[in-house]
């Protein structure tokens, strides 16, 4: 259990970072949904056709944002547990925190 705290301890970054490519490329995605929103928009193209395009965003989003929440939850709060103390306190709220966000999103 120790040298699973070590290891915990000696990746400073985010849990994220090993899929950093897949999130940017979805995020890069997404971006390209917005803009398409807007032409949409600006063509004055059907109603239903827009927020069916603005549920597809919405979507992806939420894919990305549980994504990074799991991340989160077994790389940052795993390694906050270990370590117990505030730590653990603030970073298990932070999630917490994080959750009623996008459940109420």
């Amino acid at each position: 259990m120790a040298s699973q705290i070590e290891a915990l301890n000696e990746t400073p970054h985010h849990g994220y970072i090993h899929r950093k490519d897949d999130y940017l490329r979805r995020l890069r995605r997404i971006e390209g949904q917005a803009r398409g929103l807007q032409r949409m928009v600006e063509d004055e193209q059907y109603c239903i056709d827009i927020l069916t395009q603005v549920s597809a965003m919405t979507k992806a989003l939420q894919s990305v944002a549980l994504g990074l929440l799991d991340e989160h939850m077994s790389h940052c709060v795993v390694r906050a547990a270990a370590a117990g103390g505030t730590e653990a306190d603030e970073k298990i709220k932070e999630a917490s925190e994080a959750i009623a966000r996008l459940v109420r999103s």
